[in-house]
């Protein structure tokens, strides 16, 4: 998640809530698109919700970042209920363990079908599993948090019979059942495309589904399908006919029957969106709280407050110290300086963060200083972070050799000036200004700072792909469960971002070096997940945490509250900071108007 990816796959249903890249399109075209659809749907019950950028891919499987169409789209074993914490049933009817806690299995519910009408079936969750999650052929955020152990040991999937599943592990693994909720695909539309392989080696599944892909050719489970893209302009999902759940009486769920997602690249017009009636709902902007919280009886709708949301930001300096085709990917200079704890300890210092939740979030906020999420039960309350010392950031520098010249400016210990760049992405209000203000704090500590937002795309490719960045501000999403964020957290996972090793089909790179704080950090999450008693799996994340907190891979700023308006003829709304406002859309209802 800049870049929001999943920690943890099986939680796409959450997705929409947390996308702190959420924006809306201009009054004026949205108003007259809204129109339009609403004429073309012959007022069918639908929803309009917004998004920053276009979607990356249609391919759940390869899919890394936010927005994405996969919690609307897909369903997968089972998923956490974001009110209560609770593993709930999805395509499975139930599950048992074995008595040694190594063997997980599944009974599917009966009478399942794709979005083509083809039965789905325990071949299909064996297929996803064995060829797509688990296949090292294929890059996907999933796999890392399906590792077991040391030695990063993936599960065995197997069938027991036409409606059940057997998952096997080496050892007992606390995220097990959570671990399960991965989306499922179709074999019958998938299984030739990993099979057959292209000029280069790799499968034609890497092509797969992507974002020219006609909608009516891509096969889904979830509550909706895609029925049509428009490219920098909106997204439109319909009910699938052939959903699984229903009410007791026989009506098929979801009860919306159509959702749609607008395309704008800026958040600045969200909010005269929502308040022209052209959004059903918004993420609610801290400077946007005070007049809509005035507004609400008036416009007919209701601001949730979550608490602190789910998620972190934070600025990160790319500790990669490797060169490809003989080029380094950070100049050696500024490689030397961001490889200095002292530096970034220095930095962390000379960020004010109080004065970011004040100004920016209008007091909305709370200071972050962990990695796991802050109402998240292994959360570390006692974390002392990097409260605003300028003093005590420039104490540091000296003492890790760095000066200062006449003019008041930074120099390293070999008279070079310090000046680097940072990047976030374009186009959300807050990031941005959150940027400027990095750029104005350590200005005062004498540092140069290139600020420069980019476009999601380009962004993207520079921290997965080129690899040749400096420092950048980023968010990722949250939840309960610490083994979520273990792509993070292993060195060769591909959310290592700090210090990213080639993923697979990516150009190798000569010299990379993971410390031994890294290293310590991967074999406590490997701990964790081995810990099935909650007190000591606590204690091993806190720990964690505490390493987080002095090496500092990640600078964490500020953690907003979950802040959402919605319609009031929306209903049904549970609101959480976990799951938003639509976590359970396939039960929610539009009143009528």
């Amino acid at each position: 998640m800049a870049l929001l990816t999943f920690r943890t796959m099986g939680k796409w249903r959450r997705f929409w809530v947390m996308l702190l890249l959420g924006a809306i399109a201009f009054s004026g075209i949205l108003s007259g698109c809204r129109s339009l659809f609403v004429s073309q749907a012959a007022q069918v019950p639908q929803l309009v919700l917004s998004i920053l950028s276009d979607p990356k891919t249609f391919n759940a499987v390869l899919s890394a970042e936010s927005p994405n169409i996969f919690g609307l789209t897909y369903d997968g074993l089972v998923r956490e209920n974001p009110i209560t914490g609770e593993i709930e049933p999805v395509l499975a009817e139930s599950w048992d363990y074995s008595d040694d806690q190594l063997s997980l299995t599944f009974t599917l519910k009966e009478n399942l079908k794709w979005s083509d009408g083809e039965p789905l079936t325990v071949d299909d969750v064996v297929f996803t599993y064995n060829q797509l999650y688990l296949n090292e052929d294929i890059p996907s955020n999933a796999r890392d948090s399906l590792r077991v152990g040391q030695d990063q040991v993936l599960p065995e999937v197997e069938k027991v019979d036409e409606r059940r599943v057997r998952f096997s592990v080496v050892e007992p693994f606390a995220p097990f059942l959570a671990n399960t909720g991965l989306p499922i695909l179709p074999a019958h539309a998938l299984r030739e495309s990993v099979e057959q392989k292209d000029s280069s080696g790799r499968p034609l599944f890497m092509s797969k589904w992507g974002i020219d892909t006609p909608p009516e050719e891509i096969v889904f489970n979830g509550p909706y399908v895609l029925k049509n893209y428009t490219t920098s302009q909106r997204v439109i999902f319909e009910k699938n006919p052939f959903y699984w759940d229903t009410k007791p009486t026989g009506e098929q769920k979801p009860f919306i029957e159509r959702v749609v997602w607008q395309i704008v690249e800026s958040t600045d017009t969200s909010f005269l969106q929502f308040r022209s009636g052209s959004l059903d709902s918004i993420s609610v902007a801290p400077d946007f709280y005070s007049l809509l919280k005035r507004e609400e009886e008036r416009g007919k709708f209701t601001i949730y407050n979550g608490g602190p949301a789910y998620g972190t930001s934070f600025i990160t300096f790319n500790l990669n110290q490797g060169s490809r085709n003989g080029r380094p990917l950070v100049d050696p200079i500024r490689s030397r300086w961001f490889n200095n704890v002292k530096f970034r300890q220095a930095v962390a210092y000379g960020i004010d963060r109080q004065r970011m939740i004040n100004n920016l979030y209008r007091g909305l906020g709370r200071k972050q200083n962990s990695p796991i999420s802050i109402q998240s039960p292994f959360h570390d309350d006692s974390l002392i972070g990097y409260d605003y010392n300028p003093e005590r950031a420039k104490e540091l520098l000296l003492e890790a050799g760095f000066q200062y010249n006449e003019a008041g400016q930074l120099l390293d210990d070999q008279g070079n000036l310090v000046r680097w760049s940072l990047i976030t992405n374009a186009g959300n209000k807050i990031r941005e200004a959150m940027a400027s203000q990095i750029k104005q704090d350590l200005e005062q500590l004498g540092m140069q700072i290139d600020y420069a937002p980019l476009a999601f795309n380009v962004l993207v490719d520079r921290l997965s792909n080129s690899l040749q960045w400096e420092c950048c501000l980023l968010g990722l999403t949250g939840g309960n469960e610490p083994n979520d964020g273990a792509n993070v957290w292993f060195p060769e996972g591909n959310l290592h971002m700090f210090n990213q090793k080639p993923q697979a089909g990516r150009e190798p790179i000569e010299g990379w070096q993971v410390a031994d704080w890294e290293n310590r950090i991967a074999d406590l999450y490997i701990a964790g997940a081995r810990e099935l008693d909650f007190d000591r799996r606590k204690a091993i994340y806190v720990e964690s945490q505490q390493i987080t907190n002095e090496y500092l891979p990640f600078i964490y700023l500020v953690n907003p509250l979950s802040l959402s308006a919605v319609r009031d003829r929306i209903q049904g709304i549970e609101f959480s900071a976990l799951g938003g406002a639509f976590w359970d859309l396939p039960n929610l209802t539009i009143a009528s108007e």
